[in-house]
């Protein structure tokens, strides 16, 4: 990073094209990690695994925003934010879009370390808001970024786009700037072993790219669980939840680099979810003793 912020973000960011295969971590920060922890966190992802990003999971109440952009800036890494519903039906979420918003246009650092904003993990699927009222809040937020050049979207399933299509999930589509789409192919029907997971994958893929409208695509909630637990429960008798398949899961999608490069709207950038363990069981790349459960090198360019 520069010794002082850029007057703007004019040719700061890499080209979408070149934003394929491996790009980062999911990270969960309802812990509210110390800015020492992100720090950390964020120069191992930089510089250990080539990761380009963070994205946000969860929430953190407790002014954490600021603390994120400034391990992002310290690590030389972007920030994919998010603006955290929940699952109980409040309206926390509003107090959140308000700080977060606030907080992208009066960090100076800030709008250089953030790539795009979100709202929600799978809003759609959760049914926080019907899709006009969150095609109206995406359209509101770029409205509100667009003198700092943060695209706006939503992160969410194809599933949870297919489950509201009635209901105007095109509003959606239509409004979001970039498809960051959830890939968890374990919970599907069809799920057997991560090695096998590629047609399951290219299913929901194949999805995003007919119905994104040409627009750029992260897989941002990906993943392949090496345990169950009580939220985590196939929906196939021969799902496998182990830390080979979670392994093989993600060898596959490294052995289709080239098929990621080329898709429609920049390629096909994919996240890991997530980055530990101690954030989502059975998830991380780091077991609950903060230990690799494999070696890890993926590609990044191709």
């Amino acid at each position: 990073m520069p010794g002082t912020t850029p007057s703007s973000v004019n040719d700061w960011w890499c080209e979408y094209s070149s934003e394929y295969g491996f790009v980062g971590f999911s990270y969960e920060v309802t812990a509210c990690q110390s800015l020492s922890t992100l720090k950390t966190d964020f120069l191992n992802i930089r510089h250990t695994f080539n990761g380009r990003y963070i994205r946000m999971y969860g929430f953190c109440d407790n002014a954490g925003d600021n603390d994120i952009v400034e391990a992002a800036w310290g690590a030389g890494i972007g920030v994919h934010a998010l603006i955290w519903f929940g699952f109980d039906g409040g309206d926390e979420w509003m107090g959140r879009r308000d700080e977060l918003l606030g907080i992208l246009h009066s960090n100076p650092k800030a709008q250089f370390v953030t790539r795009a904003l979100q709202f929600g993990s799978e809003p759609l699927f959760d049914n926080v808001l019907s899709p006009p009222a969150l095609a109206a809040q995406v359209t509101e937020a770029k409205a509100n970024l667009s003198s700092l050049d943060i695209p706006v979207t939503i992160s969410e399933m194809a599933y949870g786009y297919q489950e509201r299509e009635s209901d105007g999930a095109k509003d959606v589509l239509d409004a979001i700037e970039l498809v960051d789409g959830h890939m968890l192919p374990f919970f599907s029907t069809d799920a057997s072993t991560g090695s096998n997971s590629w047609p399951l994958v290219l299913t929901d893929l194949d999805w995003f790219v007919a119905n994104g409208q040409g627009k750029k695509i992260y897989l941002t909630e990906n993943g392949w669980p090496s345990v169950t637990s009580d939220g985590v429960q196939p929906n196939s008798k021969s799902a496998v939840a182990s830390v080979s398949s979670e392994q093989e899961y993600y060898q596959v999608l490294d052995e289709h680099c080239s098929y990621f490069k080329t898709v429609p709207g920049g390629g096909v950038g994919w996240f890991w979810h997530i980055y530990s363990d101690d954030m989502e069981p059975g998830y991380g790349l780091y077991d609950t003793n903060g230990k690799l459960k494999f070696p890890f090198s993926p590609k990044t360019s191709c």
